[in-house]
């Protein structure tokens, strides 16, 4: 009986609390009303969100993602967020023009930029063909179903003439040179627009690449001197379309599996597990084509200290690859901007050096001369 009554007072205290409890919140609601506070379901909602501004960035990737939006999908279709390509086909133009400068003097910076210029056109051109023809294989493949016209952002129409719009003006970048160059410059026309039907056709479709990619090997010499020289350029030419095999080999591993499935051919697929051993081979030719441009243009001490910079990167490059890990193909492509780079350096320097050579040279001679 006692524990009886207990459990009713129990249970008349909590009724009587909980009472309390919801008139005084009624009336520090209504107070607070009164005051100006904010409701309780203002309480509950959440602060407006403050805009956070983006941190400033330089990468090709930001400035494009910064342009205005319209214009986005054609900065994507030239692959200005990706200037990687545009790197490998500006630096054997870069080395050409080193070696055709005079002895002791740096390269030609009016050249340089000039040429700077007509890669990122000629790049975005190349790109904008090669979506042109594969907006049907790009839609079935992971890596490339989001570009421009594979995502349905530029029709084919809009793509022609922003490509008309690259190669006129690339064409002015090519009238600024002599005539020589202007006919050369032309003739890659033919292969710019073939390539990327090349893995169609063939498994050797990253030969077509080379043989276009490094077309700036002949046209930087002859843009300097007025023609190319045989023993110098067509070895430069050979040893860049030796460097596109290796990159753009380890760059299609990473597609290897979709384009099997789609009937596109590469060397990564035609190499499969020896791929190793054939990238090894391409570095030696690469490597040889180099020294015999070195001993043809009489190149100096900080050219071949280059040589054997960019044979010990290529070594690790190669040992260290793993094909079947599409992250690793990636940072192995793009570290081959670093092996142009140092060529160039290499050139450079190697060219002031002998500003170096002849003038001990010539005091060696004076002072026979005055010992007589």
């Amino acid at each position: 009986m006692l524990g009886f009554r207990e459990v009713v007072l129990a249970r008349g205290l909590r009724a009587v609390a909980s009472a309390w409890l919801r008139d005084s919140s009624c009336r520090a609601l209504a107070v607070a009303h009164t005051a100006g506070a904010p409701r309780a379901r203002e309480w509950l909602s959440p602060a407006p969100p403050q805009l956070n501004r983006r941190p400033l960035s330089l990468s090709a990737a930001a400035v494009v993602s910064s342009a205005p939006r319209p214009m986005q999908p054609y900065l994507r279709l030239m692959r200005l967020d990706k200037p990687i390509g545009t790197w490998l086909l500006y630096l054997p133009c870069t080395w050409s023009i080193g070696l055709a400068a005079e002895p002791g003097c740096f390269p030609d910076w009016y050249m340089l930029s000039l040429f700077g210029t007509g890669a990122i056109l000629m790049r975005g051109a190349g790109c904008t063909i090669n979506d042109m023809w594969d907006h049907d294989y790009d839609k079935k493949v992971t890596r490339t179903a989001n570009r421009p016209i594979a995502a349905g952002d530029i029709s084919i129409f809009q793509s022609f003439v922003f490509l008309g719009g690259q190669l006129t003006l690339a064409l002015g970048i090519l009238l600024c040179l002599n005539y020589y160059s202007i006919a050369l410059g032309a003739a890659s026309l033919l292969l710019v627009i073939t390539y990327p039907l090349m893995k169609r056709i063939t498994y050797w479709p990253q030969l077509a690449l080379g043989l276009t990619f490094n077309w700036g090997a002949l046209l930087g010499w002859s843009a300097i001197k007025g023609s190319c020289d045989p023993s110098v350029c067509l070895p430069l030419y050979f040893s860049g379309v030796m460097w596109t095999l290796i990159y753009d080999t380890i760059y299609a591993h990473q597609d290897k599996r979709d384009d099997a499935l789609i009937g596109l051919k590469s060397t990564a697929l035609r190499f499969q597990e020896n791929t190793k051993q054939w990238l090894t081979g391409f570095s030696v030719a690469m490597m040889g084509a180099l020294s015999l441009v070195g001993i043809n243009s009489d190149q100096t001490v900080p050219y071949y200290a280059a040589l054997a910079t960019i044979g010990a990167h290529l070594a690790h490059q190669i040992y260290t690859l793993d094909i079947h890990r599409p992250e690793d193909c990636w940072d192995k492509f793009t570290s081959n901007r670093t092996i142009g780079i140092i060529i160039f350096l290499g050139i450079v320097l190697g060219n002031l050096w002998k500003e170096k050579k002849i003038d001990e040279t010539k005091t060696n001679k004076d002072s026979k001369i005055e010992n007589q």
